[in-house]
This record gives C-alpha cells, sequence and structure tokens, in this order.
C-alpha cells in the first residue's frame, strides 16, 4: 500500500532523511517512532506528497507520488500535527466546506459526513464552533476531515500532543476503530503510543530507518538475566566459555549480583547456564529470559547513534523476568447505525 525506496532530503548541508525505504501493507498499522527531530516530520510531508524528494520514490496504493499527487492526495488522509481549522466554524459546516473542497459528490456527502461523526464520536457537538471546543475534541474534527473521504491510507502526525490522558485514551480507541478498514501509519516519538495501537515500529534516528519490525521480533532477545545472591568467583569468564553465549554485561540489582547474558544463536540460554550454576554451586537467586521492552530497544539505538546524551536517556535497569506486557489491541468500541446524525441534522 506504502512503498518507500530510497528516499533522500536535505535542507542545505543538513540531512534530513536519508536513504529511507520501508513498505506498509494493506490494512496494517505502523508506528514511525524517533525522537524530535529525527525526520519524522520531513518523510510524511514527502509521503503525503507536500514536500518533493531529493531522491528516491514513493508510491502509495501503486501510484508515484510525485507524478500523480493529486490522485494520490484522493486516497489518502492526513492528520497534521496540529490541524488545520476553521474556529468560527461549526464542526458540522466545517465538514460540510472540507466535503466541497474535496469535491466529494453532493450526492454522497451526507453518508460520508455522517460516517466521520460517527467515527470521530462528534455527534454531540456538531453545531458548536470548533473554537469552543477542547483540544481533544478540536483534534477529533482533524481526525473526521482527515477520514471524510473514505481514504485507504490514513497517516497521522503526533496525533495525541496536547492531550489529557482522558483524551488520549480515547484517541487511541478511535485510531483501532478506524484500523479495521485503513492502512495507518502513525508518526509519534511517545513509546507507549506504539505499544498501544501499532502492530509494527519503524524506529527513525537521524534520518535513516535504524529498526523495522513487529512489536513482538523487537521485544525477542536472544539471551537471560541471571541473578546471584552474592558474588561467585568470576562468573562472566565461566558464562563467556559457554559456546552459545557471546556477551555478558554484569551488574546490580535489589536481588544481589545480576548479569545480563546474550546468546549468539536463537536459542534459550536458561538450561545451560542453570548446569553451570549448579556445576560452579553458585548461590543462584533467579535465572529468567531477557525481556526487552520497546523503550529499551529504543535507548540501546538511541545510544548508538549518538542521538541522546546519557542524562536524557530513560534509565534502562535489569528487568525482571516477564514484566513485560505488549498491550492487547482489544477493546474497541463498536459503533452502531443508530449514533449517527439524520440527513436532515447535516
Amino acid at each position: 500500500m506504502i512503498t518507500v525506496t530510497n528516499l533522500e532530503k536535505s535542507y542545505g548541508p543538513v540531512k534530513a532523511v536519508s536513504d529511507v525505504s520501508f513498505h506498509v501493507g494493506a490494512g496494517e498499522v505502523v508506528g514511525l517512532l524517533g525522537p524530535n527531530g529525527a525526520g519524522k516530520t520531513t518523510l510524511m510531508q514527502m509521503l503525503t506528497g507536500f514536500l518533493q524528494a531529493d531522491s528516491g520514490t514513493v508510491t502509495i496504493d501503486g501510484l508515484d507520488v510525485v507524478d500523480e499527487t493529486l490522485e494520490v492526495q484522493t486516497r489518502i488522509g492526513y492528520l497534521l500535527e496540529n490541524a488545520p481549522l476553521y474556529p468560527e466554524a461549526s464542526v458540522q459546516s466545517h465538514l460540510k466546506m472540507i466535503a466541497d473542497l474535496r469535491r466529494v459528490p453532493k450526492s454522497d456527502q451526507p453518508r460520508l459526513i455522517s460516517r466521520a461523526i460517527r467515527a470521530a464520536s462528534l455527534e454531540e457537538h456538531l453545531t458548536r464552533p470548533i473554537g469552543q471546543l477542547s483540544k481533544g475534541f478540536r483534534q477529533r474534527v482533524g481526525l473526521a476531515q482527515s477520514i471524510l473521504h473514505d481514504p485507504k491510507v490514513l497517516i497521522l502526525d503526533e496525533p495525541t500532543v496536547g492531550l489529557d490522558p482522558t483524551q488520549i485514551v480515547e484517541s487511541r480507541r478511535l485510531i483501532k476503530r478506524l484500523a479495521q478498514n485503513t492502512t495507518i501509519l502513525l508518526s509519534t516519538h511517545i513509546l507507549s503510543e506504539v505499544e498501544a495501537v501499532c502492530d509494527r515500529a519503524i524506529i527513525l534516528l537521524n534520518g535513516q530507518v535504524r529498526a523495522d519490525a513487529r512489536l513482538a521480533e523487537l521485544a525477542a532477545n536472544d539471551g537471560a538475566i541471571l541473578v546471584l545472591d552474592e558474588s561467585a568467583g568470576d562468573v562472566t569468564a565461566d558464562l563467556l566459555a559457554l559456546d552459545e553465549v557471546k556477551a555478558v554485561e554484569p551488574g546490580e540489582s535489589a536481588e544481589g549480583r545480576a548479569y545480563r547474558v546474550l546468546g549468539r544463536e536463537h536459542a534459550d540460554l536458561r538450561p545451560a547456564i542453570y548446569a553451570l550454576a549448579k556445576e560452579k554451586d553458585w548461590p543462584l537467586r533467579e535465572l529468567g529470559r531477557d525481556l526487552r521492552t520497546l523503550e529499551r530497544v529504543f535507548n540501546d539505538l538511541v545510544a548508538s547513534s549518538g542521538d541522546m546524551d546519557d542524562e536524557a536517556k530513560v534509565k534502562d535497569i535489569i528487568p525482571d523476568p516477564g514484566d513485560v506486557e505488549i498491550p492487547s489491541k482489544n477493546g474497541d468500541i463498536e459503533l452502531t447505525e443508530d449514533d449517527a446524525p439524520s440527513e436532515e441534522e447535516l
């Protein structure tokens, strides 16, 4: 549905996007994750045809964004971080105006406007001026206008920025509802946002793709956590002597002396480590899989890229095995036709 190939964009000597390539399939919900200044917004603008790349290509639904810009823009909905809205207009009249600007046929407007209003849960605010709405409801109006023309692809740039916790939860539910029928690319610097609504994450640092995988794959790790009650000789050297082990990172935990053990292959290191602990008579307190959070993956990549100083990084202490949970994608709210405003209301 979205194919990006060797995309590049520079501003003078600064390379904002460098050799970026990825593919988003139909029906996927993909998070574009990166710190501020990573190149996310520049990339979004090139995907939507509002900014031309220096080199590389973007196709959406098989259409080239540069050669067929207008046709591409009929197939995408684009929600800016601060969506352009008319504060004096009512929600209803604003959406009617957007439908006219997008040349939605008059015969289709009542149905499509009604659907957008229901999807964004704006039924109780149709006649209110947009300027009197809260930040969260203005964001909903922006989302409603981005899906008004029934796009195949929805591109969201920081969709929950500035919202309070309740509004964030409601916005995430709305995005998950829309994902049932739409391909979604969501740009954010908020890790929990990606974990809550996305199937897959693309991590962008310094304008380059540093990781691209499903969340479960990013969390997977060929390693183990070993915790001993007390020091027991040269544990690191003994662990490195195992054929399956490629690295050992000693540290401390609340329970005692801790070691993060990294494996060479996709294998469970625990049986070999347990056998070694038994042979060496180590005071074993805990042995488990090393489960990574998206936060830890992100911080490891940022640290290796030099994109953030040590004080700015979230401290990464050795986690308790089994403490990581990827949020499920259940809990979507069902909408019924009874919720729809009538054509007369529109």
